[in-house]
C-alpha cells in the first residue's frame, strides 16, 4: 500500500472513522471508553453512552485523541513514515501533509508511540548478535573536542548517547537507549535477560568488556549503521528525552520489512488504538546470515 492507495481506500473522514470503529469494536456496538458499557448509540460522528451519560468518539484513548486534523492525513502520515527507510523528518512530513512543523512533529511522535517496543515482547532466539552504538550529531567543523589535542573522542569514549541492540539473524531486532553509566556488565546482562531467550539463543558480541565473562562466542563484524544514517540524515538533532521513540521506529520498520505494506499499516493502526493482538509465533524458517550490520 502507498499514499495513492490510502487516498483511494479512505477518501473521506467518514470512511476513516468507520475503519477505526470496525478495528476497535468489530461489528457490535461501541464500548464506552469511560465506563466500558456497551449501552451506546451512534449519532453522526460521535457515540453516546446511556449509562454514564457521556459522549465520545472512536479516537478517545488512542494516538488520534484530541486531534483536529483530518484522519485521512493521519493515515497518510502512517504510510509515509512506514515507507521512509531512513526515517522522515518533521519538516518533510509538514511539507507532505501541508501542516506546520510542530503539528507534524506531534503526529510523528504519536505514531512512534504506536511503534513502541513494549508491544514487542517476543524473546529473540537462535543466533543473536548484540552490539552498541552511539548516537549524536556530527561535531561542527572547527569545534574543539575533549581530547588534549582538540580532537573528538570516538567509540565508547564519546559523549554521545549509547543505544544497545540485539538482532536475531535474518529476523527481529530490539534496541534501547541507555544512560552512559548503565553500560556495565550487569546492565548488559539485564538487557539480555529481558529480550533474549537465554535457554535457546546463541549470543554473539564483540570484545567489549561489558560482555566478557557472561556471554557466549564472540567475533567482530562490519557496521553499516542504518540507525546512524537516519540520525545524521533526516533527524539532525534528537534529544535524549525522545531518542527511545526514534529507536523504536527503526526497530519497528526493520521488524516489519518483509510484511505486506497493508499489514504493516494495519498493525500500526491497531497498535495506535490499543487493539493489536500478536499472531502466534510461527515455526522457525531457515535463516541466512544477516545481523547487526543491517541495523547499526
Amino acid at each position: 500500500m502507498n499514499i495513492v492507495e490510502i487516498f483511494k481506500s479512505f477518501p473521506t473522514e467518514e470512511s476513516c472513522l468507520q475503519h477505526l470503529e470496525k478495528a476497535r469494536w468489530g461489528d457490535g456496538p461501541a464500548v464506552c471508553p469511560y465506563c466500558t458499557s456497551r449501552n451506546t448509540a451512534r449519532s453522526e460522528h460521535r457515540w453516546r453512552c446511556y449509562d454514564c451519560k457521556t459522549g465520545f468518539s472512536v479516537t478517545v484513548g488512542t494516538i488520534f485523541h484530541h486531534t483536529h486534523m483530518p484522519l485521512q492525513k493521519w493515515f497518510l502520515a502512517v504510510m509515509l513514515i512506514l515507507n521512509a527507510r531512513k526515517g522522515l523528518s518533521a519538516m518533510q512530513l509538514s511539507r507532505d501533509l501541508k501542516v506546520n512543523k510542530n503539528t507534524a512533529w506531534r503526529i510523528a511522535m504519536q505514531i512512534r508511540k504506536a511503534m513502541a517496543q513494549r508491544e514487542q515482547r517476543e524473546l529473540l532466539t537462535g543466533i543473536v548478535e548484540m552490539d552498541e552504538t552511539y548516537i549524536g550529531g556530527k561535531p561542527r567543523k572547527g569545534t574543539k573536542g575533549e581530547n588534549p589535542d582538540g580532537s573528538h573522542k570516538r567509540g565508547r569514549g564519546t559523549t554521545k548517547a549509547p543505544v544497545v541492540g540485539a538482532v536475531e539473524r535474518d529476523a527481529k531486532v530490539t534496541a534501547s537507549h541507555v544512560q552512559k553509566d548503565k553500560m556495565k556488565a550487569k546492565n548488559m546482562r539485564a538487557f539480555v535477560k529481558e529480550h533474549v531467550d537465554t535457554d535457546s539463543a546463541k549470543l554473539i558480541t564483540d570484545e567489549y568488556k561489558g560482555y566478557i565473562g557472561w556471554c557466549g562466542r564472540r567475533y567482530p563484524y562490519q557496521h553499516h549503521r542504518l540507525l546512524k544514517r537516519g540520525m545524521f540524515g533526516p533527524f539532525h538533532s534528537v534529544s535524549g528525552r525522545h531518542l527511545q521513540r526514534y529507536v523504536d521506529e527503526f526497530c519497528f520498520r526493520y521488524n516489519m520489512r518483509r510484511e505486506d505494506p497493508l499489514d504493516a499499516f494495519e498493525t500500526t493502526i491497531l497498535r495506535g488504538i490499543g487493539t493489536y493482538v500478536p499472531e502466534p509465533t510461527k515455526p522457525d524458517a531457515p535463516k541466512t546470515p544477516a545481523g547487526m550490520s543491517d541495523v547499526f
